[in-house]
């Protein structure tokens, strides 16, 4: 019998991940919403061609737009094919969307797009509320990092 915790990796397909977020701001929540895609953009979603390189999220009328992913373009439906940077509405709750809206008026918090993945068959993206980093907590984080895997190296030369 399987766990629910195996389950649900199951449901979960990573699509693309924007690990240049993690390293430029520090992640202070995130959320789950979801994404209104257009027929031509679920296939190369499938495939993976989707980079979130640079892109980010902002609250516009009462609701949350997607600015600035790219989703390449569909070989197969030629004049009906979409814009690959066109501006993307997120699917959220109304209470998460005045939540996120208070906490962005703050200066310096930004809503930025982690990962976007499929689950239970529907695109997801996971946004997170972000505060930038200065070079030198940069410089720290790499410094940590690597010190962690030196310490590793050394356990494993032991064991």
């Amino acid at each position: 019998m399987k766990s629910k915790v195996q389950a649900s990796d199951q449901e979960t397909k990573l699509i693309a991940e924007n690990r240049k977020a993690f390293h430029d701001y520090f992640i202070l929540e995130k959320l789950e919403v979801g994404i209104a895609l257009v027929g031509s953009e679920l296939r190369p979603c499938r495939e993976g061609r989707v980079v979130l390189k640079d892109s980010f999220a902002d609250e516009r009328d009462g609701e949350l737009w997607l600015h600035d992913v790219h989703i390449g373009q569909n070989q197969f439906s030629n004049i009906l094919n979409h814009d690959p940077l066109r501006t993307r509405r997120l699917l959220a709750h109304k209470r998460q969307i005045l939540k996120i809206r208070q906490k962005v008026t703050n200066v310096g918090i930004s809503l930025v797009p982690l990962r976007i993945y499929f689950r239970k068959g529907r695109v997801k993206i996971e946004l997170a509320l972000v505060k930038g980093k200065r070079q030198y907590d940069k410089r720290e984080t790499i410094a940590k990092k690597d010190l962690k895997r030196e310490m590793e190296r050394e356990f494993n030369k032991r064991g």
